[in-house]
């Protein structure tokens, strides 16, 4: 019989069988579709062998007037500004004390316990000192004269935090020094943690103590650009400024605290500068002259001057309520407005100038959003992950046809939603949203959208933040191991010195033999692969086929033939025409297989063509 040429249509498809998906593929890892035919991801490096302290949610490019290249990194713990590859610490210090602090130790324990009334500290939070002495013998100024972070609070006046070296006498005082203290501002929590009562999780002293059914949200960051300088801001938090005329290791400061500040917000969840305009904005946060956090809310500075905020009739700022929904989720800048999302509604924000400075128009109802960075902008469309499906807004909401979502839906942390982030691929005409699965309280999966083909694709991944800007060449995303790494670099995971291989694979949907009337015997493959780009002289892929005695009846079955049976396609030249594998020898008996790609070794990269396979008919039983 002639050779049966394998056509498979781009994209995963399990919102259906294995059957009814016939000529299509059904699951895979690390793969995407290329030309609407499968191939092995780009491989990932980090940037340096430097790290940050915490769990980066956050990630922002920009380049200052001197040419310096930059990134603000928001994590549970601090922010950073990396540049050339070091993390600068800019956390705001959120108080000081002077004269204030005390130390106790005990001979044998690294603990040194600190009296400082009123400190305002959670656990976890980072303060320095400075003026101390020596405490507990050969606990030097030194040691005591840095960075410590806060290990336990146990009432508003004291905590404790670990010296480098135990104590060998029991002490108490200051050393016979004035000490001060300088607190960075709260951390806050690395996942989003349940509560019930008082004191549930962590985070038991201080802010996180709400004493209420209701979840704790994990720590999330929004910076944006004001020129050249930065405005970022903690959510629940105050807004801070970095100006980038400073040193790149300035700590960034209230936005409260600028020359002419006037009636600046005290409390907001997203900060945010519009394009063109140059207006700051604070959403969720306080109404003029008041200190309650209203989650409808926003206010705008004056045009040009992110101090003032108060409005008059010499300057423009101003506040709007929204009206819809319970509180504001999420902000995005689209080509022309900026989409303000609250959990229930989109509306659209557009400057109009005059007395009225801007105004905001309903644009879709009845919708959801996942998270606070759970949307992405790219060709013109805003995308985003709602709690139980997908939507896109083109000039109107529409939601998302999506061949996976049965399988993301029943397969996430709902819990967890608040870490779902998205990202853009736009060389690869992707969309990313990343989550945590049904059983893990860290981001370990991704879905990918493809908008050029209108195809879904997904797998595993360990990430925490995302970020495709044009300020820089290659996708960046923040990992589990405190560093930056660069997406579609080389071809292997190079997150630490070690590269360590991408196993990738795809697995066809069923394919009938013989009409999946006869069984069928499939006893050659002739493979249509290319290599390019791998950097081992042999790569190769295992080529597996799975045969089925009859549909959905599962695979490894002991059939004739002993079940399935796999071969490894090969590069053996690369010149002048890359030449690879010419047949792979197989014995398969069945009326329905599948066919499986994989590879599992550093330095391969393929793509998938179009594979033939010779088969006969093998009777009917």
């Amino acid at each position: 019989m002639p050779l049966q040429k394998l056509i498979f249509k781009p994209g995963i498809n399990k919102e259906v069988t294995r059957y009814a998906a016939e000529n299509g593929w059904y699951d895979c890892d690390k793969v995407r579709f290329r030309f609407a035919l499968p191939e092995k991801i780009g491989g990932w490096a980090r940037i340096s062998g430097n790290t940050f302290q915490g769990v980066c949610r956050s990630l922002w490019a920009w380049i200052t007037l001197t040419g310096a290249k930059l990134v603000g990194v928001g994590t549970h713990l601090k922010f950073y500004i990396e540049g050339g590859g070091v993390y600068y610490d800019i956390t705001p210090i959120r108080a000081t004390t002077t004269n204030a602090a005390t130390f106790a130790a005990t001979d044998g324990s690294t603990t040194i316990t600190v009296t400082d009334n009123s400190h305002g500290a959670v656990i976890g939070d980072f303060v320095t000192f400075s003026s101390a002495a020596s405490l507990g013998g050969v606990i030097t100024a030194n040691i005591l004269n840095a960075e410590h972070q806060i290990v336990l609070v146990p009432n508003a006046n004291t905590y404790t935090f670990t010296a480098s070296t135990a104590a060998n006498s029991s002490d108490s005082g200051n050393g016979g020094a004035a000490t001060d203290a300088a607190y960075q501002i709260n951390v806050g929590p690395e996942t989003v943690i349940p509560l019930i009562g008082f004191g549930a999780g962590k985070f038991n002293v201080g802010p996180f103590n709400v004493g209420s059914t209701s979840n704790v949200s994990l720590r999330q960051w929004s910076q944006s650009n004001f020129g050249e300088d930065l405005i970022f801001g903690p959510r629940g938090g105050a807004p801070f400024y970095w100006d980038a005329t400073n040193a790149v290791s300035t700590r960034g400061v209230a936005l409260s605290s600028l020359g002419g500040a006037s009636n600046t917000p005290t409390i907001q969840n997203i900060v945010f500068v519009s394009d063109i305009n140059r207006f700051v904005f604070c959403f969720g946060t306080n109404a003029l002259g008041t200190t309650t956090q209203d989650p409808l809310l926003f206010r705008w500075s004056d045009q040009e001057n992110a101090a003032d905020w108060t409005p008059s009739t010499t300057n423009q700022s101003g506040s709007l309520r929204l009206s819809r929904g319970t509180k504001i989720v999420a902000v995005k800048q689209s080509n022309q407005a900026v989409n303000i999302w609250t959990d229930s509604s989109i509306y659209n924000l557009q400057f109009l100038g005059g007395q009225a400075v801007f105004g905001v128009e309903l644009i879709g109802d009845n919708i959801s959003i996942a998270s606070q960075n759970a949307v992405a902008f790219a060709n013109g469309v805003s995308y985003w992950m709602g709690n139980d499906r997908f939507y896109k807004y083109d000039g109107r909401v529409q939601t998302l046809n999506c061949s996976l979502l049965r399988h993301v839906i029943n397969d996430i942390n709902i819990v967890q939603l608040d870490q779902v982030f998205t990202g853009t691929n736009k060389e690869f005409n992707e969309v990313w949203w990343f989550y945590c699965s049904s059983s893990s309280t860290t981001v370990d999966k991704y879905v990918i959208y493809n908008y050029e083909y209108n195809i879904w694709y997904y797998g595993t991944l360990a990430r925490t933040a995302w970020l495709d800007s044009g300020m820089r060449t290659l996708p960046l995303a923040a990992t589990y191991r405190s560093n930056l790494v660069n997406h579609e670099e080389g071809i292997d995971d190079v997150e630490t010195d070690t590269p360590a291989a991408i196993n990738a694979y795809i697995t066809s949907s069923e394919i009938d033999l013989q009409g999946g009337d006869k069984f069928g015997f499939v006893w050659r493959v002739l493979p249509d692969m290319t290599f390019e780009g791998s950097t081992i002289d042999a790569p190769n892929a295992t080529m597996t086929l799975n045969p089925l005695q009859n549909s959905g009846s599962g695979y490894n079955n002991p059939l004739s033939e002993g079940g399935n049976s796999a071969g490894t396609v090969t590069r053996s030249a690369t010149a002048p025409v890359e030449a690879y594998t010419g047949q792979v020898n197989i014995r398969v008996r069945g009326r329905q297989m599948s066919m499986k790609i994989e590879s599992t070794d550093t330095g391969v990269q393929w793509q998938l063509g179009h594979p033939r396979i010779d088969v006969r008919a093998d009777g009917g039983r």
